[in-house]
């Protein structure tokens, strides 16, 4: 006979919503508008300067958006290059080329998944003009390292934390460290306000710059009579998401505690396994855990075949598993890196597992010993 928890349909993410986030986003909706349309705004901004350390934020529509916000008002544009790590989701990326420059696809690392800081020096050239930083799956860069390259080639870093809100790198919040981050608020990550995302500044030189292109090129001085000074964005956050973002992060602390716990539900569970390596966690590190990722290790003799079949048969016992991202570089608008041999070979063997807050111990459980069977352990 079947266990309870084996009758439900576990999700590989959904957002924890309470009467919290309800109260909010109804007084948006009914009092937020006129004078009052950018009370939430105004105060999911601070929310966001003050968890994530951080002088100058902007809330904007998604997280793309706030990548091609930075990546103008640094004035990249044709004939300029941007480094990016292979294995990342097509957002990273995209915004580099919607402005005529090109990506530069580096190999990532196998233990984090993020960019292998001793292949950026081999691809830096005279055009490079940023470094787009991601951490995965609420991994962490080698910020130290990728940072000390920014300086030595006078090169902008840019931490892409849409996967990694909470996580930390010596104390510090991750997309908070280089001169440049943003997060993502999609409605599968660990907090969310529907969809959206936000910019992270500490550079002085550029917070006017980023305030006008984020305000469709109008001069804040003359708004009133909507002057515009030079052609913009239209990426803003609307009131309504932020009064639901900003009751998520009123819950921040208890909504990543719980993505911890689960991490560790599932860790204790895949004991049995052997040759499998899980999202790290050094010393210095603070992991998020916005997905665990198993890397199946060569033993298992993985390949797409096998990881697809069992996705495949999980998502048929209503598990849905996701697979881990392909290399960028293998997408026909790009050409092919055959030489980042882990982002070429890594994908076929990685997979995420459902995490989200109302998750029980149980639900883990039956996720790992529903793969044991499939994989006959």
């Amino acid at each position: 006979m079947e266990s309870k928890f084996n009758m439900k349909k576990i999700l590989f993410a959904k957002p924890s919503i309470t009467k919290k986030e309800i109260d909010y986003v109804n007084d948006a909706v009914k009092n937020g508008w006129g004078l009052n349309c950018y009370d939430y705004i105004h105060r999911f901004t601070d929310k966001l300067k003050n968890y994530f350390n951080s002088p100058h934020v902007w809330p904007t529509s998604s997280c793309h958006g706030a990548l091609h916000i930075i990546l103008m008002a640094l004035g990249i544009g044709r004939d300029d290059e941007v480094i990016v790590p292979d294995m990342t989701w097509i957002g990273s990326v995209t915004p580099i080329s919607w402005l005529g420059a090109t990506p530069v696809f580096v190999d990532v690392l196998e233990d984090c998944l993020s960019i292998d800081p001793s292949k950026i020096e081999k691809a830096i050239t005279k055009k490079t003009k940023a470094i787009i930083v991601v951490h995965p799956y609420g991994n962490v860069a080698k910020m130290d390292e990728i940072i000390a390259i920014g300086k030595k080639y006078k090169i902008d870093i840019i931490e892409d934390a849409a996967e990694a809100i909470g996580s930390e790198y010596k104390n510090q919040k991750v997309g908070s460290i280089a001169d440049f981050g943003v997060i993502s608020l999609h409605g599968t990550k660990t907090l969310t306000s529907g969809e959206g995302g936000a910019i992270f500044c500490k550079r002085k030189d550029l917070v006017d710059k980023i305030t006008i292109i984020e305000s469709q090129g109008r001069n804040s001085s003359r708004k009133a009579d909507f002057w515009v000074d030079e052609i913009g964005l239209k990426y803003k956050m609307s009131n309504i998401q932020a009064a639901l973002g900003l009751a998520q992060f009123e819950r921040a602390d208890d909504l990543i505690k719980k993505k911890i716990q689960i991490f560790n539900w599932y860790k204790e569970n895949l004991k049995p396994f052997s040759d499998i390596f899980l999202n790290p966690k050094p010393a210095w590190v603070k992991n998020s855990y916005w997905l665990p990722t198993i890397i199946f290790g060569k033993s298992w003799n993985f390949n797409l075949d096998k990881r697809n079949r069992l996705l495949n048969n999980l998502n048929k016992k209503d598990i849905a598993l996701r697979p881990i991202f392909y290399p960028v570089s293998s997408f026909p608008m790009y050409q092919d890196c055959p030489n980042n041999v882990v982002s070429q070979d890594i994908y076929k063997r990685g997979i995420n597992l459902p995490s989200y807050f109302e998750m029980i111990e149980d639900d883990t459980k039956y996720v790992i010993d529903t793969i044991k069977k499939e994989l006959v352990i």
